[in-house]
C-alpha cells in the first residue's frame, strides 16, 4: 500500500467539503500513460522494458485507486505487472492467437456467444476500467460485436428464441462500465423471456474501481427477479482493501452471490503463498474462490504463462494447505469443449 502521505492517497474530505467524485469521474481520471504510472511509483521506465508499441496496440488504463494499492519502488509489484505494457508482449510466440478461446466460432447473434448448454454470454460492451495485459479479449472486434447495439434487441431476440437458454452471462469488456440505466434497459427486456432462470455478471470493476458499486447499482441489483451471481476477478490478495470490502458488503446486501475467478500468472501469483493469501483474503471479503484459470493463450500474453505441470503442483499444494471451500477449481478453457476443462 502507498503510505498516507503519498500523493495518490485519498484523505477523507473535511466536514462540509464537497462529496467525493462519482465513479464516472474516477474512471475518466484513470492513469493512461506508462511514464506517469511509473513516476507515481518512483520507477524508471527504461529499466523495466516498457513498450510504447505495446501501449499503442493495447492502451494502458488503470484507476488511481488501484495504483494506490501498488508498492512504490517495487518493479515486481504483482498489481503493476498486470497492467504495465512491456516489450515481451511484442514477441511473436507459436500457439498464441488473436482469438484464444474460440469466441468468433461461438457467435450466436449480435454480441451473443453460445459455448455451453443452457447459457448465453452477452458481450455487453468493450469498455473496461483497467486493461489487463493478459486479457483474452484484447484483440476482440468490439466495434462490430457488442450486444448493447440497437437497444439490445438482437441479443434479447436470440435468447428468447432458444428455450434451452436458462442463464444469461453479462461479460465484455466489463458490463458494469455501462451506466445503470443502460443495464436496466437490458434486464427490463430480459424479463419478458419466460425460460430465463438466472443472471450472472462477470466484472472486475468492484475490485479496481469499488466506487462503481453505488446506490443506483445496488438498487437495480436488488430489484432483479432472478438469482444473481457476480463473478469477480482478482488475482492477488493486495487487490483487496477496505474500499473493496465495503463494495462487497453492498453487493451481498443487494442479494448477490459473490465468486472470484483468478488467472494463474507468472510473476504475479505463481506461488502457494500468493494463491493461499488470495483465497483467504477474498473469503474475508465475502467472496468465495471459484476458478483458477490457466492462461488463455492470447497473442501478447506469453510471458505470463505457467507450465501445466507447475500449475498442477501449485494446486495440489494449495489443496493440502487450505480448507476445501477455499480451493478454486484449476481449469482451462478449450474451444469446442462443453465446459471448462479441469487440469
Amino acid at each position: 500500500m502507498i503510505p498516507a502521505a503519498h500523493p495518490l492517497s485519498h484523505p477523507a474530505p473535511a466536514q462540509g467539503a464537497a462529496a467525493p467524485p462519482r465513479w464516472q469521474a474516477l474512471w475518466r481520471d484513470a492513469v493512461r500513460d506508462p511514464g506517469e504510472l511509473l513516476g507515481l511509483l518512483g520507477l524508471d521506465p527504461r529499466a523495466l522494458g516498457v513498450s510504447a508499441q505495446a501501449a499503442a496496440q493495447f492502451p494502458l488504463r488503470v484507476p488511481r485507486g488501484f495504483v494506490a494499492r501498488m508498492r512504490p519502488g517495487d518493479p515486481a509489484d504483482p498489481l503493476l505487472r498486470q497492467v504495465l505494457p512491456l516489450d515481451e508482449e511484442m514477441r511473436p510466440m507459436p500457439g498464441f492467437d488473436l482469438d484464444a478461446v474460440g469466441d468468433g466460432a461461438a457467435k450466436a447473434g449480435h454480441g451473443v456467444i453460445r459455448k455451453y448448454r443452457g447459457r448465453a454470454l452477452l458481450i455487453a460492451t468493450g469498455s473496461c476500467a483497467v486493461n489487463c495485459r493478459y486479457c483474452f479479449r484484447r484483440h476482440f472486434p468490439y466495434a462490430e460485436e457488442t450486444a448493447a447495439a440497437a437497444g439490445w434487441r438482437e441479443a434479447v431476440a436470440a435468447i428468447a428464441a432458444d428455450p434451452d437458454i436458462d442463464e444469461v452471462i453479462l461479460s465484455g469488456g466489463d458490463p458494469w462500465s455501462l451506466a445503470t440505466p443502460k443495464l436496466a434497459e437490458l434486464t427490463d427486456a430480459l424479463q419478458a423471456v419466460p425460460h430465463l432462470k438466472r443472471l450472472r455478471v462477470h466484472t472486475r470493476l468492484p475490485i479496481v474501481l469499488p466506487e462503481r458499486v453505488d446506490a443506483a447499482l445496488t438498487a437495480w441489483l436488488a430489484a432483479l427477479p432472478w438469482p444473481v451471481a457476480v463473478v469477480l476477478h482478482a488475482n492477488h490478495a493486495n487487490e483487496f482493501d477496505a474500499s473493496v470490502d465495503a463494495a462487497m458488503r453492498r453487493l451481498r446486501d443487494a442479494g448477490a452471490t459473490l465468486l472470484n475467478q483468478a488467472v494463474l500468472l507468472r510473476g504475479v501469483n505463481d506461488s502457494v503463498e500468493a494463491l493461499a493469501a488470495l483465497s483467504e483474503r477474498s473469503h474475508q471479503a465475502g467472496v468465495l474462490p471459484y476458478y483458477l484459470h490457466q492462461l488463455d493463450r492470447v497473442q501478447g500474453a506469453a510471458h505470463f504463462e505457467v507450465a501445466d505441470e507447475d500449475a498442477r503442483a501449485l494446486h495440489r499444494a494449495l489443496a493440502a494447505r487450505l480448507s476445501g471451500y477455499l480451493v478454486p477449481k484449476l481449469v482451462r478453457e478449450v474451444a469446442g469443449d462443453p465446459g471448462k476443462r479441469p487440469l
